[in-house]
């Protein structure tokens, strides 16, 4: 990873003028897209190679464009469903995404649309047959086999946490 060295005023302007990119597969994140429009925040929708959000400062406040989409990006899952999904029937390519991720260096935070969290796989609120034991098993592997970062949120935070992750990972990379 590159090293920076500006300001807290600086950083300040910089993280200002962040734009979020949006992975160009990414679907149903009306909610998310809504919330950038609504509190002024840039994004721009391009293929990344792994994750679905991460960002960028263009060379208008930076001086050069510099990019973290291989240094940090937000993974969304939409549901307890979604993620059962991708533990189970489609687990290698989960974990080649976060290999690859791991391999480059970045951060992954796993960001989960289902605010009832562990306690609604513990309970197996969730409608797929994986059960509890081998959910949290899996989830709890996948945590600290690629060092990732689970959090779950009511959907209608979504944008927020993706916004705040961004800015606050900024901030400590830039100073």
């Amino acid at each position: 990873m590159k090293q920076y060295k500006f300001s807290v005023e600086e950083i300040k302007k910089l993280t200002k003028s962040m734009v979020i990119l949006v992975d160009s597969r990414e679907k149903k994140n009306t909610h998310i897209l809504d919330y950038f429009r609504k509190q002024k925040i840039s994004f721009q929708t391009e293929k990344l190679e792994y994750g679905d959000y991460s960002f960028m400062i263009p060379a208008a406040a930076a001086g050069e464009d510099i990019y973290f989409h291989r240094d940090c990006v937000v993974e969304r899952k939409a549901s307890l469903e979604e993620l059962s999904g991708n533990l189970t029937g489609e687990r290698e390519r989960f974990e080649k995404e976060f290999l690859k991720a791991g391999n480059d260096g970045c951060k992954v935070y796993l960001m989960i649309e289902a605010p009832g969290g562990y306690s609604d796989i513990i309970g197996h609120k969730y409608r797929t047959e994986f059960m509890p034991a081998a959910y949290m098993a899996s989830l709890k592997t996948f945590e600290h086999r690629f060092d990732a970062n689970i959090q779950f949120i009511s959907p209608e935070y979504a944008g927020y946490y993706i916004v705040s992750t961004f800015q606050y990972y900024a901030r400590e990379i830039l100073k």
